[in-house]
Parts: C-alpha cells; sequence; structure tokens
C-alpha cells in the first residue's frame, strides 16, 4: 500500500512551511486540504504561500476555483484523490497538508457523497424559506450541523442550501457521521502546534502583516466583482470588511475582529482535530528551533515507514 504524509494543525502554526521541508527531504509534493486557498483572487487573506514561498516544490489544489462558484467537499475529495493517485504514479510522495477538517477528513475516512445528488423540490423550498429569513435558515443549519454553521456564513446561499439539502435529505444525519477509515493509502498523521500563547501572538502579527500586503484592496476588488453572496465572503480575513464597506465599522476595528475571529477558528481547529487519535503531535516549544522540528519530524516519517 502507498503511503500518503498528512500534516495538520491551526491556522498561523506552521504547518504549511513544514511540509515544504518535509516535501523537500522526501522527493514529495503538496496537496492543499484548505477550503479557502482553493480560491483565485483571494491570495493575501487565504495567506496561500506565494510561488517564490514554495521553495521549488509542487504544490496541488490552490487558487483553481473561481470565488462565485460552488465547490462543495465531494467536489474536494475527487480532485484531491485524483491529484494524490497522480503523484504517487510519478514515483513521488504526496504531502496532504491544511487545516480545513471536512476535506482532510473526506480522504482520511471512506466518505461516500454519491448518494447526495441535489433534490430540485427541496432545494426550491430552501430557497424560498432563504428569500423570507436567511438567519432563520442558517440557525436551523446550526442545530442540524453545527461545525457547518460556523464554516457557511449566512450570506453564503448557495452553500447553506445545498448543505441543509443534503442533511434534510439524510433525515438529519450527517453522511459522513459514522464513519470508517480509508483502505486506499498507508496514512501517516503529523500534527503541529504551539503554546496558545505563541500561537495568538503570531495570528495578530500575520493579520497585521495581510493589512501591510494590501488585505483591504484585494477584499474590496473582490467584493466589486462579485458582490457579498459568494463563498468566499464566508472566509475569515473577508466577511469581516462587509460592515467596513458599509460604513458601518473602521479599518481598525475590522482588523481587530479579524484578528478575534481567527484566535477562535484556531481554538476550533485544535478541538477538532484532538479527535483524531493517530495523529503524532510535535510542539514547537519542545525543539530549540524551525530545524530541530523539521529533523524530528522527518525522523519520525522514516522511522514509521520502516516500523511498517
Amino acid at each position: 500500500m502507498q503511503k500518503l504524509i498528512v500534516i495538520l494543525g491551526p491556522t498561523a502554526s506552521g504547518k504549511t512551511d513544514l511540509a515544504i521541508q518535509v516535501a523537500k527531504a522526501l522527493d514529495g509534493e503538496v496537496v492543499s486540504a484548505d477550503s479557502m486557498q482553493i480560491y483565485r483572487e483571494m491570495h493575501i487573506g487565504t495567506a496561500r504561500p506565494l510561488p517564490q514561498e514554495q521553495e521549488g516544490i509542487a504544490h496541488h489544489l490552490l487558487g483553481f476555483v473561481e470565488p462565485d462558484a460552488a465547490y462543495s467537499v465531494a467536489c474536494y475529495q475527487r480532485d484531491a484523490l485524483q491529484v494524490i493517485d497522480e503523484i504517487l504514479s510519478r514515483g513521488k510522495q504526496p504531502i496532504l497538508a491544511g487545516g480545513t477538517g471536512l476535506y482532510l477528513n473526506s480522504i482520511l475516512y471512506d466518505l461516500d457523497f454519491t448518494q447526495t445528488e441535489p433534490n430540485q423540490a427541496l432545494r426550491n423550498k430552501l430557497e424560498e424559506q432563504y428569500q423570507e429569513n436567511p438567519a432563520l435558515l442558517h440557525a436551523k443549519l446550526a442545530q442540524l450541523d453545527p461545525i457547518a454553521a460556523q464554516r457557511i456564513h449566512p450570506n453564503d446561499k448557495k452553500r447553506l442550501i445545498r448543505r441543509l439539502e443534503i442533511l434534510e435529505d439524510a433525515g438529519g444525519k450527517q453522511p459522513y457521521e459514522f464513519r470508517k477509515p480509508q483502505s486506499r493509502y498507508q496514512i501517516q498523521q503529523i500534527g503541529i502546534t504551539k503554546p496558545r500563547e505563541t500561537l495568538y501572538r503570531d495570528i495578530e502579527r500575520r493579520v497585521d502583516a495581510m493589512f501591510a500586503q494590501g488585505l483591504e484592496a484585494e477584499v474590496r476588488e473582490i467584493f466589486r466583482k462579485y458582490g457579498a453572496d459568494i463563498s468566499a465572503f464566508s472566509a475569515i480575513g473577508y466577511k469581516e470588511f462587509l460592515p467596513y464597506f458599509a460604513g458601518k465599522a473602521t479599518l481598525e476595528e475590522t482588523a481587530q475582529l479579524i484578528k478575534q475571529n481567527t484566535r477562535r477558528f484556531a481554538k476550533r481547529q485544535l478541538t477538532w482535530f484532538r479527535r483524531e487519535q493517530q495523529v503524532r503531535w510535535f510542539s514547537t516549544e519542545d525543539f530549540a528551533g524551525k530545524e530541530a522540528l523539521v529533523s524530528a519530524v522527518i525522523s519520525h516519517i522514516i522511522k514509521g515507514a520502516h516500523d511498517e
């Protein structure tokens, strides 16, 4: 069975850089598992690695979906499996890296999305309810699937309705509720984290850097081209600008809200990932520097390969 390395962790933990270093050491390529880095035009706010930051390592599933296009977990599963198999066919080591739990689970577990075809009658009913009261429909999603409700903004009509459609068709059960591990790959999961104070400090620094790089202009241009009723404006770093654009918040208040929401998101990510018992966690505080951390991770991966 061929190996898939998975590197996960909260936002601003350093997983992207770690994935690049592991790929350099193991002749690998990186496959993104980030639900917002998939979108074109969303560079700064998603912290998508620039070509010069990729250090010559091939990256996949970055910036290939239009901001106003619908792209589901099922689409991601299909595309990611295809890319992973293609990397393996060339004798390279695929490294799945990201922080979107649903995307990661679509690869880690044997989840079948083929039974969730659109139900037009139900969709029409949900669209009518959305027109009457979007907030009420989002509250309904929060009851049925709290994790999805955190991910999907009330303004994101397409994704909100599609998620409710799937849940109602399944009788309220999530299609991945009874999951079993996949048997396609031999998987090694690596988790990277930091002490909370360090993680929160790095989140604040990252947001400040995003503003310095031109985040406001990036978000404004997306808003001008597509409006607010798109998937992009369910993302942290984008949705917070809507009150600012409406003259209801200052830029400083917007920045503080992004920092607050990112900290909360990182906390939810850690809660999600801690449920995965197969993850070998590495904390930056246990190492003298980045090189020591990278060396320990690579040694663990190689040892795991020899132990199989």
